[in-house]
């Protein structure tokens, strides 16, 4: 339903059945899901292909759609694009479910490219400016763009969106960098028949966590626990920006804390676990950074709190600090 094992652990408790994982494995083959089913879209939404292979199966999606309003306006604003004979840029990870959908979504509507960060910007602006050759495209963006795409062609009026977990200001420094490639292509007079004066198109979620995280990043913490799905892309994104300023542990729960002298947690640059020891420092007080991804449930965090808390003696009570605040 979301990128958060513990939720999804809950579901599958209460009688929930995944058809797939987030990786595309199949589950429940399609054949076995008849119009007496339940299916729930879930919040990252699904492809137009899967809906219509429901839809043909005489499932009801839109009754338990869930898709998060902010992906279906990045599908919208992608729609607009396309209707203005913009081409889409979408500023995503190819093999997020999002990004999929938002893919699948987009190109019915016109060209559409996937670029994964700046530097798949700035190897686009190379065709963009004519650079390189159509072949070299089609073997460089392979299984990121659509049917049809021809990079002479299809760069000349561009629109960027992008997957509702991105980091917002890799998503602006992306448009600004595109940006300024068609001004020197097409001059500043022209822009605005070139390039489409699209906003960011994150989700109100992910924007305040990264703001706050941003703020986070001053406080001088000794270290930071992150709390969230181990392939929740915002939340690895909060990680990211962490591991700038502290020593900082990925945990989807409160079970990864084994003691006050150990943490198992995960590293995302690897894609494996980790056990730290000794993962707190000596000194008196700690100042720990707490915080988590959008799609993290408060209780979560909640539990991860205090169970840090209960590892040290005379601490105040939650109600006491809050009343206090």
């Amino acid at each position: 339903m979301i990128h958060n094992q513990e939720v999804n652990n809950d579901l599958e408790s209460r009688g929930i059945k995944f058809i797939m994982d987030t990786d595309g494995t199949q589950f429940i083959p399609w054949e076995a899901i008849n119009q007496e089913d339940v299916v729930i879209v879930p919040a990252f939404g699904t492809t137009v292909e899967i809906e219509h292979l429901l839809l043909d199966k005489g499932v009801d999606v839109q009754k338990y759609n869930t898709t998060c309003p902010f992906v279906e306006k990045v599908w919208n604003r992608a729609q607009k694009l396309g209707k203005e004979n913009y081409s889409i840029i979408i500023h995503g990870k190819p093999k997020h479910e999002e990004t999929k959908a938002t893919f699948s979504h987009s190109y019915q509507n016109g060209p559409s490219v996937i670029v994964r960060n700046m530097e798949d910007a700035q190897q686009l602006a190379n065709y963009l400016l004519g650079s390189k050759t159509r072949s070299e495209f089609y073997e460089e963006f392979a299984g990121k763009f659509s049917n049809g795409f021809d990079p002479h062609i299809h760069l000349q009026r561009i629109g960027v969106v992008n997957q509702t977990t991105m980091l917002a200001s890799e998503t602006q420094g992306i448009a600004d960098f595109l940006r300024q490639v068609m001004i020197s292509k097409y001059g500043t007079e022209n822009l605005k028949e070139h390039f489409a004066d699209t906003r960011d198109t994150l989700c109100y979620a992910t924007n305040d966590n990264q703001d706050a995280t941003h703020q986070l990043l001053e406080s001088g913490a000794d270290l930071a626990i992150v709390v969230g799905g181990y392939n929740s892309s915002n939340t690895s994104h909060i990680v990211e920006l962490c591991e700038r300023s502290f020593s900082t542990f990925f945990i989807n729960s409160e079970n990864e804390i084994k003691s006050i002298r150990e943490i198992h947690h995960f590293n995302y640059h690897t894609k494996a676990k980790v056990i730290t020891h000794e993962f707190l420092p000596d000194k008196r007080p700690v100042k720990i950074v707490l915080t988590s991804g959008a799609s993290c449930p408060d209780t979560l965090v909640d539990r991860v709190l205090l169970k840090m808390v209960g590892f040290f003696e005379g601490t105040k009570s939650m109600e006491e600090v809050l009343a206090n605040y």
